[in-house]
């Protein structure tokens, strides 16, 4: 017999919830949640471990939450209609949450697969709807990796897992310090570009056919000065209004698809 959930004071419950909303909890369990049958089948396709599989048969049937190619070590549970509008963020999530454990995403656990990496690096992304656009660009362009410097959000927020639609669980992620980042670039003989103003040129007159690591930061504060100092070259978007910014995610995706372009992708 499944073991069933209808009270929201259920313990279990009430972790899932600190799972959700905590950044504390997360860190201090090793866990997260993730929502949603498309999410989950994504989290066991990059490797994740689901420790607890929550389902609504009144959504889902057995079977179907059995589809979820988990471990036998996977506690399956049913939970009730009123557990589930509880603990969902979204209607269309087929009624299917998973308890699972996070991944060590410490920068020295990166290993590359290409001998010619294109790699993303972000620093101090902050919104976590700006972080999801990230990695659903990056998974669009099959980087070799997405790098985080000075995270100021845990990757394994629940909203950064929606906005990026589970691409969370498809990119090879890491994160470390702006200092630590650019010694494992030059380390790995990776060039670096940084996207800044000062001292630019315009981000299609640079060759990104070599390994390249390409620098973002964010629309207010751009890069460090590290950054400046360390890159190859500087390059910019040129910008014909009347501001000279935009959206993080958007220049990224405008300056990932131009070294694709160049590698003939």
């Amino acid at each position: 017999m499944l073991k069933t959930i209808s009270s929201l004071q259920n313990p279990l419950i009430k972790q899932v919830l600190l799972l959700q909303e905590k950044s504390r909890e997360r860190k201090k369990t090793g866990l997260f949640v993730i929502e949603g049958q498309r999410e989950i089948e994504l989290a066991l396709k990059g490797n994740f471990t689901i420790k607890t599989l929550l389902f609504c048969p009144e959504i889902v049937s057995e079977e179907k939450a059995q589809d979820l190619k988990t471990d036998s070590n996977t506690e399956h549970i049913e939970i009730s209609l009123e557990v589930f509008k509880k603990l969902a963020y979204r209607n269309s999530t087929e009624g299917v949450i998973a308890v699972a454990k996070v991944k060590d995403l410490a920068l020295n656990h990166l290993n590359l697969e290409t001998e010619n990496p294109l790699i993303l690096v972000a620093e101090a992304p902050e919104k976590p709807g700006n972080i999801g656009a990230i990695l659903r660009t990056a998974d669009a362009a099959n980087l070799d990796a997405v790098i985080i410097a000075n995270p100021k959000t845990d990757i394994f927020n629940p909203n950064i897992i929606r906005s990026s639609v589970g691409c969370v669980f498809t990119n090879t992620i890491a994160t470390g310090s702006t200092t630590e980042i650019i010694a494992f670039l030059k380390e790995n003989n990776i060039a670096i570009y940084s996207a800044i103003l000062q001292e630019s040129v315009p981000y299609n007159s640079c060759n990104y056919s070599e390994s390249t690591a390409i620098v973002v930061g964010t629309e207010a504060t751009g890069l460090s000065q590290e950054w400046r100092l360390e890159s190859k070259q500087n390059i910019s978007i040129p910008m014909q209004g009347e501001i000279d910014s935009m959206n993080v995610s958007v220049a990224a995706g405008i300056l990932i698809f131009e070294a694709k372009r160049q590698r003939g992708f």
